[in-house]
């Protein structure tokens, strides 16, 4: 950490969760800039959907878009679907209820009477419809977003927690048979993962993707080698790294994505990893991390105390996760979770640790600037919330998810349009399996 007092060793109790059996097990982690524990469970697999096989399938009602099993609106959802048809109920004169297949928490149901038409066409003449884009973007202030990443792009270095994800998440790279050529390092800077990934495959070609033109010269400037330095006459100009925008990754052009705590900064999760989806080979690698909705809830619950407007931005559930990974054309996802503790021996610490990982681009939060009483009072009751030791703790939950880019699956229908990079990948495929 880069406040407080340091300790070099500690002792952190895990928990590891298959489904709902828990295991437990014990790791030993040192760092000398930080203290936190933490526990970790891990989910396999997501939703499936489109014949994709996956370890875990979410209820019916998830599946469709109605949200997760067990709440107000996959209950609404299972009611609708046991109802009686629209033509039943059209053809008795009664109105029906017509199911909005996207609602969520306060949204409406839309009420109306149904008009039955008949359809005189054969079953095997109709053209079977595209299914609906699942992109739903988060809740999130466009405006303020893009301020607060342009102050992060703009530090001198990256946060100290992203480089102990990377860390972390490198981990779990041995477990996969794939020796990837290239590696596209997706938001580069701030996944600060250049040291891990270098390690564990010294002879990739690795490409720091940047979101815009300015962090894209800053990041390929630091990968700049002089022509004496031994490393660009021994690997060659071919694994040298190279830096260019998000914007202009081309299709097919690795065969390892990396994106290391990048995605709860995006509006619209699933956007995003269509395009990981597109930069990725087929049978290519995808591994990221993220911050889940369990990430600060201590500072949650203190602001809703005072009933304070909301100190950040909600984050998306690792389920949620996996099944955009399942949309956006990713095969097998398996998602885990971990929850780390950091503790810092100030209140004024912890708040300047935060400002160092983003900022609150919540719309509902306060509209006008706090005064110095007011922050005087955030602290008291951040140092009321202190250890026993007397550091500050909050906690951070880490989402890990991995899958691979799978053969491009044309839906069948009486015409169906395949475009040729896509055709020419599933011949590949289909060659590699026999």
């Amino acid at each position: 950490m880069p406040c407080g007092q340091h300790a070099s060793q500690f002792n952190a109790a895990n928990e590891f969760e298959v489904g709902d059996q828990p295991v437990p097990r014990e790791t030993v982690v040192g760092h000398a800039d930080g203290v936190f524990k933490g526990w970790w469970r891990a989910q396999a697999g997501a939703a499936g959907g489109r014949g994709q096989a996956h370890a875990q399938a979410a209820a019916p009602a998830a599946r469709l878009g109605c949200g997760k099993a067990g709440d107000a609106v996959g209950t609404e959802c299972a009611a609708a679907l046991s109802a009686p048809l629209a033509a039943d109920l059209a053809l008795g004169g009664r109105p029906h209820r017509r199911l909005n297949r996207c609602a969520g928490p306060g949204q409406e149901v839309v009420q109306g009477r149904a008009q039955h038409q008949l359809n005189i066409l054969a079953p095997m003449m109709e053209t079977v419809p595209p299914e609906p884009e699942r992109s739903p973007g988060r809740p999130l202030d466009a405006v303020a977003l893009a301020q607060v990443q342009r102050r992060l792009q703009r530090a001198a270095q990256p946060p100290w927690l992203h480089g102990e994800v990377a860390r972390r998440m490198a981990h779990r790279l041995p477990v996969v048979r794939l020796k990837p050529a290239r590696i596209l390092d997706w938001g580069a800077f701030m996944g600060a993962s250049a040291v891990v990934l270098k390690a564990t495959y010294p002879q990739a070609r690795r490409t720091a993707i940047e979101p815009d033109a300015a962090r894209r010269d800053a990041t390929a400037a630091s990968l700049q080698q002089p022509w004496w330095a031994p490393s660009r006459w021994r690997d060659g100009a071919a694994a040298t790294p190279r830096a260019i925008r998000a914007a202009d990754v081309g299709g097919a052009s690795g065969e390892l994505l990396w994106s290391n705590m990048g995605l709860h900064g995006v509006i619209d999760p699933q956007a995003e990893m269509a395009a990981w989806q597109r930069a990725l080979v087929v049978d290519g690698f995808l591994m990221f991390s993220t911050l889940g909705p369990g990430t600060l809830q201590g500072l949650r619950n203190l602001y809703a105390a005072q009933a304070w407007p909301v100190p950040m931005a909600p984050l998306v559930d690792m389920h949620d996760l996996g099944d955009m990974l399942v949309h956006a054309g990713f095969a097998d996802p398996v998602m885990d979770q971990e929850t780390i503790t950091l503790t810092w021996a100030t209140p004024q610490a912890l708040l300047t640790e935060l400002r160092q990982l983003g900022g609150n681009v919540d719309p509902r939060r306060a509209c006008a600037l706090h005064t110095p009483r007011w922050r005087d009072r955030l602290l008291a009751l951040l140092a009321e919330r202190a250890l026993p030791d007397g550091r500050v703790a909050l906690d951070f939950e880490v989402v890990y998810g991995h899958a691979f880019r799978c053969a491009p699956r044309p839906r069948l229908a009486a015409q169906t349009q395949v475009p040729l990079d896509d055709m020419r990948a599933m011949v590949r495929s289909g060659s590699r399996r026999r």
